[in-house]
């Protein structure tokens, strides 16, 4: 027992010691730059005045007459001169910085091993131990203040940071390693601790002292974790630390806090849920602590937007990062034991993310983009939540419904980014659809082609929309809107094809019936391509579209080639001839129109 309390003596006089020479050397270096850099302006004045005396060096310049006082005036303060900024050199960096920052990692490792060896040999007793490291890391905040007064405020955030994780440190060992009060009393503490370096953050308006702590305080866990399950413990200590961002977010506008906070809390979680969580493990409990740690980042952008009216980039990213991160939690632990539940908290966050889109306030510059990054996580959340619990053709059923909402939302309020959202979600919807069309299995009354009924519908609807309000659309969305109505008849033409074919398929082992089926489907599809190449020349023609012209005539000459290189030489008898002579007549015929309605036109 003697040698331990010698020992506990000898490191604290080495700590005092190494600390007070650290610091004399970095006083005395600052000493000298701040001498040097107050003594140079005054040698160059008296230098510059003794040239305008002795009348040599550069043209004196005029002297300015002295302003006439007034009686009893008092005399003009002179100002002193402000300090020149000096640009940074690798020396002063590696020697006043690096050094400054790997010594106080050092210090803070050697306070948490003696910490651990006096708990494993009971040197002192717990009372003892608590309260000795408690009085070090606060005396570390007091002797920082004491050095700011003097100006040294760079070594003094540091000791600050240093005695805010000693403090974490202490706390965390007393509580969860050897439960020496209760955990009431240790969140009281922790959350005391944390108001401290926060009011001491904002006072001295430094953000060194508020990331040193947040790094002390993650750090923490990670050096006195004993490989054990400890959820409510970790979490509830992670969720003190990351609250106090959001006092913080409202005092101050530091931007690399929070990015730090949200990537720690994440793989805490994460590290968590693959050591330990199992489906024994309360699932309730698991899930509301990922939803605090998404309310806490949630909040921290709008707070962030209220203050500053403004969104930063990484603010952006932590949103869309934290939205992504908490639907993965949550499809982990409800998938697919619990899809309503899913289903449930997926529409309840898309909500939440439209209630964010109104809570912040109008922004000068950046609430399009604010407005843009929450409305658009909520519409994705919401096309997420149509496939966790729909399936097969029900899902493009619903996309295609959801993009015509959103279409026609965003002509309704004039809002760009809406039209874009119900567009995208288009894009998506016909490519699920051609590239995994539903199966069928009769002519028309099936799944297939009741999708591509719906999703037919909703586009004809946003061109509809598109038709009477083209001052809305300009530019780039124009041509979205061009491409969207050539997409419409292709698919269109794709639906009606796949139900000839369809119509022709047969189950019958005859080769004959096989082969006369084949042939009444090319021509079938030969006479169907054919009607709606005409439609679509005629339509063009009487509404002065020149976009529809074009795909009518793009997809005559598809006709053309299938007739001359497929019909001609795989149809026979009656079918080969009917198949000529119609598309030979409907071309002549719509050739006609074709240069009449030109003519017509021309002549007005």
């Amino acid at each position: 027992m003697e040698a331990a309390i010698v020992f506990v003596g000898l490191f604290g006089i080495l700590f005092v010691i190494g600390a007070a020479l650290g610091i004399v050397a970095f006083v005395r270096l600052r000493d000298v730059d701040q001498s040097d850099l107050v003594r140079i302006p005054e040698l160059r004045r008296r230098v510059a005045e003794l040239e305008r005396r002795l009348g040599i060096g550069e043209e004196a310049a005029p002297v300015t007459p002295e302003p006439v006082r007034l009686p009893h005036a008092p005399p003009p303060v002179p100002r002193s001169p402000s300090p020149v900024p000096r640009r940074a050199d690798l020396e002063t960096v590696i020697a006043g910085r690096w050094l400054n920052r790997v010594g106080l990692l050092l210090v803070f490792l050697a306070a948490f091993y003696a910490l651990k060896w006096e708990f494993d040999n009971n040197v002192l007793g717990p009372t003892g131990r608590v309260a000795v490291w408690t009085l070090i890391g606060a005396g570390l905040v007091a002797y920082s203040q004491w050095l700011v007064a003097r100006g040294h405020r760079y070594l003094a955030d540091g000791l600050t940071g240093l005695g805010g994780a000693v403090l974490y440190l202490t706390l965390y060992f007393g509580w969860s390693y050897y439960k020496l009060f209760p955990p009431v009393a240790a969140f009281v503490a922790m959350i005391l601790v944390t108001a401290a370096m926060l009011a001491i953050a904002v006072g001295r308006d430094s953000q060194r002292i508020a990331l040193l702590g947040l790094i002390g305080g993650f750090v923490t866990p990670l050096l006195a974790s004993q490989g054990q399950d400890a959820q409510v413990v970790l979490f509830s200590y992670l969720l003190i630390l990351d609250a106090g961002l959001l006092v913080l977010a409202r005092a101050r506008t530091w931007r690399g806090l929070e990015p730090l906070a949200l990537l720690a809390s994440t793989a805490f979680f994460w590290g968590w849920y693959d050591e330990f969580y199992h489906h024994e493990q309360p699932l309730v409990r698991t899930a509301l602590f990922a939803t605090a740690f998404f309310a806490v980042f949630t909040a921290l952008p709008v707070i962030r937007a209220r203050v500053t009216a403004r969104l930063f980039p990484e603010q952006v990213g932590s949103v869309l990062f934290n939205a992504a991160n908490y639907l993965i939690a949550l499809y982990v632990l409800l998938w697919p034991g619990h899809r309503w539940g899913l289903t449930l908290a997926v529409v309840a966050l898309a909500a939440l993310h439209l209630f964010v889109t109104e809570a912040i306030p109008p922004l000068p510059r950046e609430r399009p983009v604010a407005r843009m990054v929450f409305a658009g996580l909520a519409l994705t959340l919401v096309a997420l939540a149509i496939p966790i619990r729909l399936e097969g053709h029900w899902v493009t059923i619903a996309w295609a419904v959801q993009g015509a909402v959103l279409v026609w939302s965003g002509f309704k309020v004039r809002w760009s980014f809406l039209r874009g959202a119900g567009l995208v979600l288009y894009g998506v919807t016909v490519y699920r659809l051609l590239v995994f069309p539903p199966h069928a299995e009769v002519f028309l009354l099936n799944a297939r082609f009741a999708a591509s009924v719906v999703v037919l519908a909703c586009v004809a609807a946003a061109l509809v929309l598109w038709r009477r309000q083209t001052d809305q659309v300009t530019g780039g969305e124009l041509q979205i809107f061009q491409a969207l109505g050539v997409t419409f008849n292709v698919l269109a033409v794709w639906a009606l094809s796949l139900e000839v074919d369809q119509y022709f398929t047969t189950r019958e082992p005859d080769p004959e019936a096989i082969r006369s089926a084949r042939l009444g489907g090319q021509l079938t599809l030969s006479l169907l391509w054919t009607a709606y190449s005409t439609a679509l020349v005629v339509t063009g023609v009487r509404r002065a579209v020149s976009g529809l012209r074009w795909q009518g005539l793009a997809l005559f000459g598809i006709v053309v080639a299938k007739v001359f290189f497929l019909d001609l030489s795989y149809l026979s008898g009656g079918y080969r001839v009917l198949s000529s002579i119609v598309l030979g007549i409907v071309l002549l015929a719509v050739s006609f129109l074709y240069q009449r309605g030109l003519a017509a036109q021309a002549t007005r």
